[in-house]
């Protein structure tokens, strides 16, 4: 399958078309909000995320950040190719669960140490995210976390036709 053509980029935007594979982490100086069941189970600047090619950004999260009992263990685990062995975690707040919303590198790969001890999540399985104040669309797609804000576009692996990219 071919490579998709780019969305215009306008100014203050980037595109998931020019990240890099394998994918880079980087430290933002954002803030980010995660809400569960009305309660704000995360709230910080301490923020990573993961740049790859055709996907938008992954957040990862202190787990320290999180409050009290919002982490647990779930069921299964996945690899990455470049990331490593993840475990996958089940998000707590408000009195509601998430199995397997969330997933960690508890020893990740040469080249994405940054990643250890921190979470990401599903956005589409929580209630709100924000990314600087701003609401963040969920990545289409069961499989994929990706987190979307105004200044990233696509189009984005996980809508449909992009099997194969």
């Amino acid at each position: 399958m071919r490579r998709p053509t780019p969305d215009p980029i306008r100014p203050g935007q980037e595109s998931v078309w020019d990240y890099p594979r394998p994918p880079r982490v980087e430290h933002v100086d954002r803030r980010v909000r995660v809400v569960l069941g009305g309660e704000t189970i995360v709230d910080t600047g301490d923020v990573v995320r993961v740049l790859e090619t055709s996907h938008p950004p992954v957040y990862y999260l202190p787990i320290a950040a999180f409050v009290s009992g919002a982490l647990t263990p779930g069921e299964g685990s996945s690899f990455c190719e470049f990331k490593g062995g993840a475990r996958y975690l089940d998000v707590h707040g408000g009195g509601e669960i998430r199995p397997r919303a969330a997933w960690n590198y508890p020893n990740p790969a040469p080249g994405y140490e940054a990643l250890a001890n921190r979470v990401a999540l599903y956005p589409a399985a929580m209630d709100l995210c924000t990314v600087g104040g701003v609401e963040v669309t969920p990545q289409a797609g069961g499989f994929y976390g990706g987190w979307i804000t105004p200044d990233v576009v696509g189009p984005f692996k996980g809508e449909p036709g992009s099997m194969g990219w």
